[in-house]
């Protein structure tokens, strides 16, 4: 008896509308191109220049690791807020008002330090929150609100700091912080025990004279530097692995269609507000701590340095495109310029031209790779 055979299911046709894109290609299109091909030419270059001085020392990667924490805090709120098509300009004054809440609240009117530390993260939120929702209820561009609050926010930290203390800096926040525990969150450093047993080995340099004598130069890692990290890794798993990820690339692509398909564009976009403001009050907080008081002018054209950390980081202007480690790696460009230009004694008015230049170059390179590969005009 013969076999019968059974015919083998036909093949799905392919959808005409989806093209397969080959890893090489997928690669290419990544937002963050520009900024690792940037990190790599700076490191090479200050490599080449500034080696034997001390910037590849472990005293000198926290030196300038630092000040990269300082712009990846900033950056990785400004980051988002982009990719949703909208802006922040009031991120400088932010910091400027959150340090000097700080500092009053806990130095001058005797509120513990951690009450103050609160009270500033909820006034910056509720700050944010209001920018949000001016831009989506009025219309108007997030530009000209947010270029308003930047005004407003300054003016009212001077106000508030002369009419209080007659002066625009107060000082003795350390004093009154010793002990607290939210304090040492922002202020503190963690992992000491690993650099004095690097020390005791010899791969650490130690003070050879004064009170510090023997102990190792690098006392740990700052908080803000673990407050960096930490931004960066819940930005990226929000924006990439997450729906609500998916609704800020929706929102800053084309708002209106994401409404028809159910995006709460306006809920998007308000929590953006808030978690940059979050992220100004963050900064905010290491730096008072860091320095023991707080100014009124803190945080000037912070907010111009978080957004060319993030154009460099290859997210457009318009929205809907970016990466959160591209912007955490502009962020890494701008503190290796700004401290190997120390490092290698050239003059230190030179770090916004080499910045230009930079930014100008990161940005061609994304623009020119993406319209190669997409076949964009």
């Amino acid at each position: 008896m013969a076999e019968t055979q059974t015919a083998a299911p036909p093949e799905p046709e392919k959808d005409e509308r989806v093209r397969e894109m080959s890893r090489m290609r997928k690669a290419l299109i990544r937002p963050e191109l520009g900024a690792i091909c940037g990190t790599i030419l700076v490191f090479m270059f200050f490599l080449g220049i500034a080696s034997d001085s001390g910037m590849f020392a472990a005293e000198g990667i926290i030196n300038w690791g630092t000040v990269s924490a300082q712009f990846a805090i900033i950056a990785v709120g400004a980051c988002l807020l982009m990719i949703a098509g909208e802006f922040d300009l009031s991120v400088g004054s932010m910091i400027g008002f959150s340090g000097i809440i700080i500092a009053l609240m806990s130095v001058q009117w005797g509120f513990p330090v951690w009450f103050a530390i609160l009270v500033a993260f909820a006034l910056s939120l509720c700050i944010g929150a209001l920018n949000g929702y001016l831009v989506i209820k009025t219309g108007l561009p997030s530009f000209i609100v947010t270029l308003a609050f930047l005004y407003i926010l300054r003016g009212l930290t001077i106000f508030i700091a002369i009419a209080t203390t007659r002066k625009t800096i107060i000082g003795g926040v350390k004093d009154v912080a010793e002990g607290d525990p939210i304090a040492w969150l922002f202020g503190g450093k963690v992992f000491s025990g690993v650099f004095v047993w690097l020390a005791d080995l010899g791969l650490v340099g130690t003070f050879v004279a004064g009170p510090k004598a023997g102990l190792p130069v690098v006392e740990g890692i700052p908080m803000l530097m673990i407050w960096a990290i930490a931004l960066i890794i819940f930005g990226h798993i929000l924006l990439t692995r997450t729906r609500f990820g998916n609704w800020i690339f929706a929102s800053g692509g084309d708002a209106q269609a994401a409404r028809y398909v159910g995006v709460p564009v306006s809920r998007v976009k308000i929590s953006m507000f808030m978690f940059t403001a979050f992220c100004a009050t963050v900064f905010a907080t290491c730096q008072v701590m860091e320095f023991g008081s707080a100014a009124a002018d803190r945080g000037l054209l912070k907010e111009f340095e978080a957004i060319i950390s993030v154009v460099i980081g290859g997210a457009l202007l318009t929205g809907g495109y970016g990466s959160v480690i591209g912007a955490a790696l502009g962020a890494l460009i701008f503190g290796v310029v700004q401290q190997g230009l120390f490092f290698a004694g050239v003059e230190s008015s030179l770090f916004r031209v080499f910045l230009g230049v930079i930014l100008l170059l990161a940005v061609i390179l994304n623009t020119y790779i993406r319209r190669m590969i997409t076949g964009e005009r």
